[in-house]
């Protein structure tokens, strides 16, 4: 069945915050250039889970006024608390130990999935074409090899992959430039990389595990403004992490935990170090008579300026997370997303204004270069390769390059893979993790049901192994089958036969709250992530 084809002057994949501030400022450059947006969550902001303390700056730049429009940043930060904790304590630091990164003065704590709605909004005022429930499946190339669009997924496969009653084909999107920005791990932008050598030079992209739960508190255990960071337990001193907490809104509180994907024991579970941290006094006091209204998961990226892929190709580019532009020492990504995805619209909409279409967009990463943010990933471009070194030292020696250079020390630390450093079970201690009480911490299940996740089942997987007898023969036999604990939606599963024996990978797509972890954290990178049918996996309300 041929494929019917739409033409658009841009094409932008993701209704994040870099893909819908492309599209906005494409329009304000030229209101008559023909923009379309599409993204695989079921509307806007379904897929979207983040913190969130956001920096307004790009916003100002975006979109002025926006406190007149009402974007919904409406509680300003107004305490800042970084806590060293202890199993049963914490030792609290004074503002004026922090690095000037960990201060929040002038930003905003928010739902991100909110304000991409408002951007989505916005973007529609102007006449951005926007298309939730598409996922773009592959990528499209003219006759050069040049990017020319993408294909939309088609829908109605039955699971060996054979149209079914509903099925519908995919649609050609096609576009003088298409910006991709599907947030981290992208799939289509691991493919760009790939065709295009885009990493060659960079470092590998490093990530975190990024699992959050919103709860509504009792009024006197709401500190409207508050932020606040931990480090320490219950992670031990050689594993990447921390925990943030969030005040904000009609008692709201946003509670998530950051586990690095570097970490070295294939029994640690970033799902149960969340559910343990909520257990310490200092939560158990502030979610007490509390209700868990959200749950969610996502891989964030953190490698910084050195992990930075070329970010251009012939007819597109890489915005936002796709390319990896997160502030991980600042725990911020929306304000360098809506920035890049402003930078990349600007060249795209001089270039056809110039009427060349597909060309590089050189003016692109040129811009990047000499730009606030291009500074801001510079002067945090050793915190993440400090802190693999193991939270004293780490803290250490960051705060010094902070401190004494000011960001500007004269050498650049590198990062290797987060696969490559699981150590073999046998060489590892296992965790005994506390069964949940359904009341403070919970289970996977219970978790991936407030997170409003759903796929069809009779689908071909999204999760695909390139070799399945490696999930037994190298990933249990040698790891004891990590991705039982490093996924958070209780997606894989070892299961025996009646006698115990004859053990097998069992994949529950349906649970799959598209995080991207098993596609980063899988020691044999014997996983890939492909995207499901449009309009499936998570839905966000207030995440």
């Amino acid at each position: 069945m041929e494929r019917e084809a739409m033409e658009f002057d841009v094409v932008v994949v993701g209704g994040g915050p870099a893909g819908l501030a492309a599209a906005i400022r494409l329009k304000q450059l030229d209101a008559g250039l023909n923009v379309c947006l599409i993204d695989k969550g079921a509307e806007i902001g379904a897929h979207i889970l983040s913190g969130a303390v956001m920096d307004p700056s790009a916003l100002n730049e975006l979109i002025p006024d926006w406190m007149a429009l009402d974007a919904p940043l409406d509680t300003p930060v107004t305490e800042d608390r970084f806590v060293m904790l202890s199993e049963s304590g914490g030792i609290g630091f004074p503002g004026f130990m922090l690095p000037k990164c960990f201060i929040n003065h002038g930003n905003y704590i928010v739902s991100l999935g909110q304000v991409c709605r408002w951007l989505g909004s916005q973007a529609e005022a102007l006449g951005v074409e926007i298309y939730p429930g598409f996922a773009a499946a592959d990528v499209l190339y003219d006759e050069q090899g040049r990017v020319a669009g993408v294909v939309t997924g088609d829908m109605g496969l039955t699971r060996d992959g054979q149209p079914g009653d509903a099925y519908q084909r995919g649609m050609e999107l096609r576009a003088k430039y298409t910006l991709f920005a599907e947030g981290c791990r992208g799939h289509l932008g691991k493919q760009l990389e790939q065709r295009f050598d885009l990493r060659k030079g960079a470092d590998p992209q490093v990530y975190g595990i990024d699992i959050k739960e919103l709860w509504e508190v009792p009024a006197p255990q709401h500190r409207k403004g508050l932020v606040m960071h931990t480090a320490g337990w219950p992670l031990d001193a050689a594993t990447y992490g921390g925990s943030f907490c969030y005040h904000y809104g009609d008692n709201l509180v946003s509670l998530g935990m950051v586990v690095g994907a570097g970490y070295a024991n294939p029994y640690l579970s970033p799902f149960e170090e969340m559910q343990r941290i909520k257990t310490h006094p200092t939560f158990r006091a502030m979610l007490a008579g509390g209700k868990r209204l959200a749950y969610g998961a996502r891989a964030l990226t953190a490698g910084g300026l050195q992990s930075l892929p070329k970010l251009i190709f012939p007819g597109g580019a890489l915005i936002g997370d796709d390319a990896g532009f997160l502030v991980a020492s600042r725990i911020k990504g929306s304000h360098s997303a809506i920035k890049t995805g402003m930078l990349a619209a600007e060249a795209a909409a001089a270039a056809i204004a110039q009427g060349r279409a597909q060309d590089e967009l050189t003016a692109y990463p040129e811009a990047f270069r000499h730009s606030w943010l291009y500074d801001e990933l510079y002067q945090a471009r050793n915190f993440k390769p400090w802190m693999a070194k193991g939270l004293y030292l780490g803290s250490l020696m960051f705060g010094i390059d902070q401190q004494l250079f000011r960001g500007k020390a004269p050498w650049t630390l590198h990062h290797k893979a987060d696969h490559t450093k699981l150590k073999p079970a046998a060489q590892c201690e296992p965790i005994a993790y506390p069964k949940p009480d359904g009341v403070l911490t919970f289970d996977r299940l219970s978790s991936v049901f407030l997170s409003n996740t759903n796929h069809e089942e009779n689908q071909p997987c999204h999760l695909q192994l390139k070799d399945p007898g490696v999930a037994i023969r190298t990933n249990l036999a040698l790891y004891d089958a990590p991705e039982q604990r490093y996924c958070p939606a209780g997606v894989y599963e070892i299961v025996r036969d009646e006698k115990g024996d004859n053990p097998r990978l069992q994949i529950n797509a349906q649970n799959c709250v598209h995080c991207k972890t098993c596609d980063i954290k899988d020691p044999t990178q014997n996983i890939e992530w492909v995207t499901p049918q449009g309009g499936e996996g998570p839905i966000y309300q207030q995440m």
